[in-house]
């Protein structure tokens, strides 16, 4: 469980998007590990990316539920709150 220093991150992602290929490459450089979802090869995570995030939109990071979207805004908070 999350607490208020660390929120609950997981990233959704497709392997052949060059845009979640670009966050993946960020974080083994940076040693980030995050809880990951592939879309391409789960149907309960594109079922729950579509439902929670309203779109089929990779690379998305759910930070405490919450959606975020574009590899460079993603590589930004991972910078800034795991690195």
């Amino acid at each position: 469980m999350a607490t208020a220093t660390e929120p609950e991150l997981t990233l959704y992602y497709r392997p052949t998007c060059p845009y979640c290929k670009k966050v993946l490459a960020y974080m083994e450089q940076d040693g980030i590990e995050l809880p990951l979802r592939d879309i391409s090869a789960d149907e309960d995570a594109r079922a729950t990316l579509v439902e929670v995030g309203g779109k089929q939109q990779v690379p998305c990071l759910f930070v405490d539920g919450t959606a975020l979207y574009e590899s460079d805004d993603i590589i930004a908070y991972l910078k800034e709150h795991c690195a």
